[in-house]
């Protein structure tokens, strides 16, 4: 029998948040997405801008409690803030991977390879 991996609570109203940010995806996370949807990434299944908690996270695997971030320019002004925000998650169970809007839009299988490496790993 498969062992059942707990949902980690969030706020209902960050479901419409979600769905614009999907919407109004960047070009790397846009790059990173069509390389991960579909179980493409070793068979695992990944969501994109999903709420966990009070944030939302820009890809997670429930299976490998795993939040992949894209940087862009808006996280130069939020370091701090974004370094809190990934405590409170970690502290979840979940673990982070982040990579920057540049790396994501140019040097997608770079990027994809790392998450596979992490993965690889950790699993």
């Amino acid at each position: 029998m498969k062992k059942r991996i707990p949902i980690i609570p969030y706020r209902e109203d960050l479901i419409a948040k979600a769905r614009w940010l999907r919407k109004n995806s960047t070009p790397g996370e846009i790059e990173i997405w069509k390389a991960i949807k579909n179980k493409k990434l070793l068979g695992y299944k990944f969501r994109r801008q999903r709420p966990i908690h009070r944030f939302i996270v820009d890809f997670y695997c429930r299976e490998l409690r795993l939040a992949i971030e894209i940087d862009g320019r808006s996280h130069d002004y939020k370091i701090e803030y974004d370094k809190q925000r990934q405590e409170i998650i970690e502290q979840l169970g979940v673990s982070f991977l982040r990579f920057s809007e540049s790396d994501a839009k140019h040097y997608t299988e770079s990027v994809v390879m790392e998450i596979e490496r992490w993965i690889l790993e950790h699993k």
